[in-house]
């Protein structure tokens, strides 16, 4: 998983002891530490669900598409990762997600409801 997180800072030529620094604290943030030397195939839904996340905003992108980012998660991993898209998107990261979750829909400033392919509300 170490890897896994780390592969998108290498391609944005982010120093080695940096990309370390950067990785240790994205697998302590989301709580995942113990689990840095795993394979995906290891790890449950949730914990991939959690890596995935966390390796969409380790490198601060300035654009996220997420569909059900909190799908796989229990209900509290899912109300921080929504808090962490509200404060990356308090700073200036736009986030467009695909979600069912009218929980999560309403972290939105805006909300876009499709029905049967149609917009039917904004």
């Amino acid at each position: 998983m170490y890897e896994n997180l780390e592969i998108p800072l290498s391609y944005r030529d982010v120093r080695r002891s940096e990309r370390d620094s950067i990785v240790c604290d994205a697998l302590d943030r989301f709580r995942i530490v113990g689990k840095k030397d795993l394979y995906p195939s290891q790890l449950s839904g949730g914990q991939q669900q959690l890596v995935a996340v966390a390796r969409a905003v380790i490198a601060s992108p300035k654009l996220i598409l997420a569909d059900e980012p909190t799908g796989n998660l229990h209900s509290a991993q899912g109300q921080e990762i929504m808090e962490l898209f509200t404060q990356l998107n308090d700073e200036g990261t736009t986030i467009i997600q695909v979600t069912h979750s009218e929980a999560n829909a309403a972290y939105g400033r805006r909300v876009v409801e499709l029905r049967d392919g149609w917009v039917v509300k904004q």
